[in-house]
Formats: C-alpha cells, sequence, structure tokens
C-alpha cells in the first residue's frame, strides 16, 4: 500500500502546536491551549485508533465507506465521531476511543437531504477505488504519526482526502488526491 497512486504528491504541511508553546498574554488564550493540550492528551491515552474506529464504523453497514472522521477528546468519554457512506444514506456513529463500542443511537440523513455540493462530493466518494482508510495510511506513514481526522475537501474542481496526523508535538495536514475524483 506504500505505493498508492495518489495523483498528487503528499503535502503535509507541518503546524507546532502554537497554542501550548507561544506565550499566553490573557486568560482566554491560555484556557484555549489547556483545551488543546488536553484534546491531544486525550487523543494520545486511546486505546482506539482513528483507522480502527472507521473500520468498526464501516463493518456496521454493509458495504459502507468512510467519508469524514474526527476524534473528540473534549466529550466524556472521548470519542471518535464518524460520518459513513452507504448506498443512499449517510450514517453518523459516535464510537469510544478507550473501548471501541459504538455509543449514541445511529443516526441516518438520505443523500437527497444533503446540499449540491457535498452530495457531488459523496458520488464521487462512492466511484473512487481508494478510501478514506487508504489516505490515512499513507498520511501516517509519510508524516510518522497518528491521524486524529481525516475528511474530503474540495479544490479547484477536485475530491481531496485531508488528514490531520498528531506527529510528536506538531500538527501536520496531509492532501491526496485520489485518482478520478476531479469533479464534473
Amino acid at each position: 500500500m506504500a505505493a498508492l497512486p495518489f495523483t498528487s504528491s503528499v503535502h503535509a504541511l507541518a503546524t507546532t502546536d502554537a497554542a501550548t508553546t507561544a506565550p499566553q498574554n490573557d486568560d482566554s488564550e491560555q484556557f484555549d491551549a489547556r483545551a488543546v493540550r488536553r484534546e491531544l492528551d486525550n487523543f494520545q491515552a486511546a486505546q482506539i485508533s482513528l483507522r480502527q474506529a472507521m473500520t468498526i464504523a464501516e463493518r456496521l453497514h454493509a458495504g459502507s465507506t468512510t467519508a469524514d472522521i474526527s476524534f473528540d477528546g473534549g466529550s466524556e468519554p472521548a470519542v471518535f465521531r464518524v460520518k459513513t457512506v452507504q448506498r443512499d444514506r449517510v450514517w453518523r456513529q459516535t464510537i469510544n476511543a478507550a473501548t471501541g463500542r459504538v455509543i449514541d443511537a445511529e443516526a441516518a440523513l438520505p443523500l437527497t437531504e444533503l446540499d449540491t455540493e457535498d452530495r457531488g462530493n459523496l458520488v464521487v466518494l462512492r466511484a473512487l477505488r481508494h478510501r478514506l482508510a487508504d489516505a490515512v495510511s499513507v498520511a501516517e506513514r509519510a508524516t510518522s504519526g497518528k491521524a486524529i481526522s481525516g475528511g474530503l475537501m474540495r479544490e479547484r474542481g477536485r475530491l481531496n482526502f485531508v488528514i490531520v496526523v498528531v506527529a510528536g508535538s506538531d500538527l501536520k495536514q496531509v492532501i491526496l488526491e485520489p485518482p478520478g475524483a476531479r469533479l464534473r
């Protein structure tokens, strides 16, 4: 899988977690820095990886694929929020980051209720050979980190996978364009 034929090279935009390293000027900045640090600490302590959470969510509905996933360390317990697509529905699952259990009721939204751009993105996603899980693997390998979120982004008529990875104390954004992702 190391040689997935993504058409654009891996772009990693490294950003030091400035909120935790910059001098603090007021209480709100200190609160924000503590919240960011707590979120990252909760992510590092999670027993379930982002890829495992994707697999759990996709197994709930045969033939589904992940369109969006993010870690929420501010909730109790810490969770992964996952959106999967299966045929004409978008499913939302919440996966406990410590146990891998699905918590909260699943919500299904018909694709017809999405706006035109989101619906178009999901149609292209379903037609692609590569999945978000493939992009997460490439991003983690390229940055030597652990993915904390992933999703879709349309840019200049192309659908891209956008993965945010925690590598050491840095957050890195990796943008990958899968073959066939050009929107019409």
